[in-house]
């Protein structure tokens, strides 16, 4: 990797590599097979803290900064394994420690740094509502006990069956008319191991293993203080998580396009055809300069974006260009991989197929490059809404 680390950066890195040395690629392919979750895996990040890393030391945590938790990231990713599995902590954390109560807190930040609890389950996306988010329909109504009863659908919602707790938005009010459509919702931290049969959650087998499943949520009854900040407030508080995940997601992507060309630049130095190693053939060694000049510079605007955010100065343009660029690079970088491997880029044992379908997720997820594009279009330069 190009970046200047700091010291204690290098440190994250060794330690974070050296932990995933101990889950090789058999150990991940295994998991593929069966769709399973990486649960050893989970928890040996768990143990050596790593998870814990945005919570503050008085709750347990690393207390590290944002930049730091992008690196975790990128190098769990880097080594050949899966972040996907675990980095929904990461960004919904963001929400608990700048908007939830000081007793929520207290309640449940030290036992997810110490592991007792895992907070992994994000409930946003609806089927049909898609990327539209004020157009979800789960509702949280009062009830006489000043509680909520939540009703509602979601989808795509990952590790669910891996988490303990789920961060929920649910529409509180509807907006009378002329009022803004982003009013009336809010943000609930969900303990599902209270929610007995009032969640059916529904697999759903994807191009890849991620856990991911359809909930129907009938009659969930909430407790008062299960409401996270104040209510009709919830889209600003998922708004206000959002650059940092649009960060962490693109530090992922670096990671993978770091492992793709890698993986590709030695078997092209080794691999012999026609009496030469393939990587003697332009039309090998030039895509695989290429993604490496791509990912390289979208590690860059992922440092950039990470570091104004740290400064507390707006970064929303920076981030979702981290975001984009880092996905597309990524992605540039598993295409030249697959082809450099040729037919054995497509066999299980090298690990390029898999890494392949886990890194194409993320020009569609968490948002479709696209939204990205037209945030871009209008907010930074300005032109007509194009939706």
């Amino acid at each position: 990797m190009g970046i200047g680390l700091t010291s204690d950066q290098e440190a994250i890195r060794d330690g974070v590599a050296e932990l995933c040395r101990q889950f090789p690629g058999e150990y991940w392919r295994a998991l593929d097979r069966e769709d399973a979750y990486p649960g050893e895996f989970v928890a040996a990040l768990t143990e050596g803290g790593w998870l814990a890393a945005l919570i503050p030391e008085e709750y347990g945590g690393m207390g590290l900064g944002l930049a730091d938790a992008a690196l975790i990231l990128q190098e769990i990713n880097h080594q050949g394994c899966n972040s996907g599995a675990c980095h929904a902590q990461m960004y919904i954390m963001g929400t608990i420690l700048r908007h939830g109560s000081e007793e929520q807190k207290r309640r449940f930040l030290p036992a997810i740094a110490a592991g007792e609890l895992r907070l992994q389950a994000f409930g946003v996306t609806e089927p049909d509502a898609g990327s539209n988010t004020l157009a979800l329909r789960t509702r949280a109504d009062r009830r006489p006990d000043g509680g909520w009863l939540v009703n509602g659908q979601k989808i795509w919602t990952s590790r669910f069956a891996h988490s303990d707790l789920m961060l929920l938005l649910a529409r509180t009010s509807t907006p009378a008319p002329g009022e803004r459509r982003t009013g009336g919702l809010s943000t609930f931290l969900v303990d599902l191991r209270e929610a007995g049969g009032a969640i059916d959650a529904r697999p759903i087998r994807t191009l890849m293993n991620h856990a991911t499943v359809e909930l129907f949520i009938k009659d969930l009854a909430l407790p008062a203080d299960a409401l996270v900040g104040e209510e009709g407030k919830g889209f600003a508080y998922i708004l206000d998580g959002m650059n940092a995940e649009r960060i962490l997601i693109a530090a992922e992507c670096v990671g993978d396009g770091h492992w793709f060309i890698e993986r590709a630049s030695a078997y092209a130095r080794d691999r012999i055809v026609f009496d030469r190693p393939i990587g003697q053939n332009q039309g090998v060694q030039f895509p695989l300069a290429r993604a490496h000049a791509a990912v390289s510079a979208a590690e860059l605007m992922t440092w950039h974006a990470a570091a104004l955010f740290e400064a507390g100065t707006p970064c929303g343009p920076e981030a979702n260009m981290a975001k984009l660029l880092a996905s597309e690079a990524s992605w540039q970088a598993a295409d030249a991989c697959l082809n450099t491997h040729g037919g054995f880029g497509f066999a299980e044992e090298y690990d390029v197929e898999r890494k392949f379908r886990e890194n194409r997720l993320y020009i569609s997820a968490p948002i479709h490059n696209n939204l990205i594009l037209a945030y871009l279009g209008q907010h930074v330069l300005g032109m007509p809404k194009s939706y």
